[in-house]
């Protein structure tokens, strides 16, 4: 634990006390908003983007150390460990170099090379790498065997070359450095699957496309990951023209790296064979998946951030305030909705009218908002986005021009979400006898009153502001959401006297008992007054360890 404390100390250029500090306040349970504005004194200040990093690498770090052990009691009850190799594992820093240096001693199911090991072939394969002046032909026909196997000097030739196919391609030192130059010099082409051109027209750009894999952008891998996986689109990782007839740069590494080189001895056309087999057959498949993955993995982090980035904006959009609305949830041929909000966000009155196509209800509908308008004095229009938002738009104009005296706004505000908040349970007991079409007018009008308060009420994952958002891991996307969400609750803070249930359990320290206990507290005994009264009332009966001062609400 000390290590990993002090490389991510080192990482985020503060005091191995601080993160020290930070993490056992995690461990406890505490958030990381929590931890940013009530134990300041505790971490040295650390805010909450060096507190995210932290918990970020905290996770990675300690699944590596747990891997580590594994993988070192794997190899010590094979009797296999050395003093060296065990340096090298304690070294690791990443799970691809822990994972290289462990692959000669994983379990695995039995491969040609450990068969023709067990054919004792392995003493010919040691031979002729060693001594590349032994003629193939002939040191073979010494292991030829039938009882084992080995049917004749062409088997024997096939085992050998599987010993050291297998032997070069575990590796570590060799997989790190193609590894390194692959990322480098690789390009990702990607070839429309022939008779998928009509089917797959939206990947058109991607039909035969060449890319860099190092400069390549998270949009566009992930298009190509898409397309691959819709079975449009396949994909391979390429090294210059890659010529037939010429050698691959990476069998020139492998060769560099175990000493083979033809020199017109008897064995190096064989050794030759050896090496081009250990790229085309063992190599490439494993590092081309290694490093597609890691492709992904990075354009998914770079999605999700763009995902976070739009939520938070979406999140502290401007409110409106505490003003009656009328929310419109745009609609053609089954009408739009229309719910009435009060200054606190409670449903007034509601209805659907028709002003658009087939039906073309037109004026009747402005007779209709309009007297909803003046019976409830609406301040403010909230206009869904959706479909028909431009044809409501209109209609919400000629509203506001027939009716001046009113003194009303219209503003377009997203819908991202409000059907899932439609139909969700929390909507469901909030409003149990309205349809659920008309709930997502009311989530229209109120996040146009407070963007943050309605917008919590909704998985975050369900508002889509981001793309390829079904593409991503969603447990890395959830987490990153969620992470967003809670900020930016805690950074403006919510009123303990008209916040919900959802908003008020995302206040660092509460949870969502303590979040119901407040609301039902304050349906009962009204308004909390003063902090004290909040502090002397019931609801802290069954508080967490890290409750936060009453004054953050």
């Amino acid at each position: 634990m000390d290590s990993i404390n002090s490389r991510i100390a080192e990482e985020l250029g503060v005091r191995p006390q601080q993160v020290e500090a930070a993490v056992a306040l995690l461990d406890e349970g505490s958030t990381v908003p929590f931890i940013a504005r009530y134990r300041k004194e505790v971490t040295g200040s650390l805010d909450d983007t060096q507190l995210r990093h932290l918990e970020e690498r905290l996770r990675y770090l300690r699944e590596l150390d747990e891997r580590r052990i594994s993988i070192l009691a794997s190899i010590e009850e094979q009797g296999k460990l050395t003093p060296a190799l065990e340096r090298d594992i304690k070294l690791a820093d990443t799970k691809t170099r822990l994972e290289d240096l462990y692959l000669p001693y994983k379990q695995k199911r039995r491969t040609k090379g450990q068969i023709a090991l067990e054919a004792g072939l392995g003493d010919l394969a040691d031979g002729l790498f060693n001594d590349p002046n032994l003629a193939p032909e002939t040191e073979a026909a010494r292991f030829v065997d039938a009882e084992k196997g080995v049917a004749d000097v062409k088997a024997a030739l096939e085992g050998a070359k599987y010993i050291l196919m297998e032997r070069f391609a575990e590796d570590a030192s060799l997989l790190e450095k193609l590894r390194s130059y692959l990322k480098q010099e690789a390009i990702l082409s990607a070839r429309v699957i022939a008779g998928k051109e009509e089917e797959g027209a939206k990947f058109r750009d991607y039909f035969e496309h060449d890319e860099p894999l190092k400069s390549m952008p998270s949009h566009r891998a992930l298009a190509i990951f898409r397309g691959r996986n819709e079975g449009i689109l396949s994909s391979a990782l390429k090294v210059g023209d890659e010529l037939p007839g010429t050698m691959h740069p990476c069998e020139g590494m492998i060769g560099q790296q175990f000493n083979i080189q033809n020199q017109n001895r008897p064995a190096d056309k064989w050794l030759g064979e050896v090496v081009r087999w250990t790229w085309k057959v063992k190599l490439y498949t494993h590092l081309e998946t290694d490093l597609l993955g890691e492709l992904r993995d990075g354009a998914e982090t770079e999605a999700i951030n763009v995902f976070a980035h739009n939520l938070h904006d979406l999140l502290l959009a401007a409110p409106a305030g505490p003003r009656a609305t009328l929310g419109l949830d745009p609609g053609l041929r089954t009408g739009c909705k229309v719910a009435v909000v009060d200054s606190t966000g409670k449903l007034l009155d509601h209805a659907t009218v028709y002003p658009h196509v087939p039906h073309n209800k037109w004026d009747q509908t402005i007779a209709i908002l309009a007297a909803l308008c003046a019976k409830h004095s609406v301040d403010l229009i909230a206009i869904g986005n959706g479909t028909a938002s431009r044809e409501t738009d209109k209609l919400a104009i000629e509203l506001i021009k027939k009716y001046p005296a009113m003194k009303m706004t219209k503003v377009m505000v997203s819908e991202a979400g409000a059907s899932v908040y439609s139909a969700s349970e929390l909507a469901a007991k909030e409003f149990p006898d309205l349809d659920v079409s008309i709930r997502g007018a009311v989530s229209i009008a109120r996040r146009l009153q407070d963007p943050l308060a309605e917008l919590v009420k909704i998985d975050p994952k369900s508002i889509g502001v981001g793309q390829y958002q079904h593409d991503v891991s969603q447990l890395k996307l959830a987490r990153g959401l969620d992470a967003v969400v809670e900020d930016c609750v805690n950074a403006v803070g919510v009123d303990v006297n008209t916040a919900s249930v959802a908003l008020l359990a995302r206040i660092s320290g509460l949870n969502a008992t303590l979040a119901q206990n407040i609301v039902a507290h304050r349906d009962e005994h009204g308004a909390f007054k003063t902090r004290a009264a909040l502090k002397k009332s019931r609801v802290w009966a069954r508080k967490p360890s890290n409750r936060p001062p009453v004054s953050c609400v």
